[in-house]
């Protein structure tokens, strides 16, 4: 696969997180979006952009459905923060990613994409998102 664009297992999960309000995208064909595997996980990493007011809400989203949907319903996914050391390379702004990771047998990157889209709120409306 080309490294100027994703391979097509993760195309579905990609065009459905650049979608998402606060999401840290490019022009270029990758649009930003980091993806890949390592040994038995797959990972898609991606940047948030912290000043935007819906950052923190589209996080807790993503947080919820990927890591503890409800004690009955969880996915093998994470969700967590990853970051190089910050007194070597700089702040939150630059450096700080967040990565969705899950076991290659568990479950695919589309059907992630599809758990998202079912249980967050529409993408396309950045008004949904807003939560008092």
């Amino acid at each position: 696969m080309a490294a100027d664009r994703h391979h097509p297992r993760f195309q579905p999960l990609v065009d459905y997180l650049v979608r998402l309000p606060a999401i840290e995208t490019d022009a270029t064909p990758l649009k930003g979006i980091a993806s890949g595997t390592d040994d038995d996980l797959w990972w898609v990493k991606f940047g948030v952009l912290i000043d935007h007011p819906l950052a923190w809400s589209v996080i807790q989203e993503l947080g919820h459905v990927l890591n503890y949907l409800s004690p009955n319903e969880r996915l093998p996914t994470a969700f967590k923060p990853v970051s190089p050391p910050p007194y070597l390379n700089g702040g939150p702004r630059a450096y700080l990613s967040w990565v969705i990771e899950c076991p290659i047998a568990d479950m695919d990157p589309t059907t992630v994409a599809e758990w998202l889209d079912s249980r967050l709120p529409p993408a396309d409306d950045p008004e949904s998102w807003a939560v008092d």
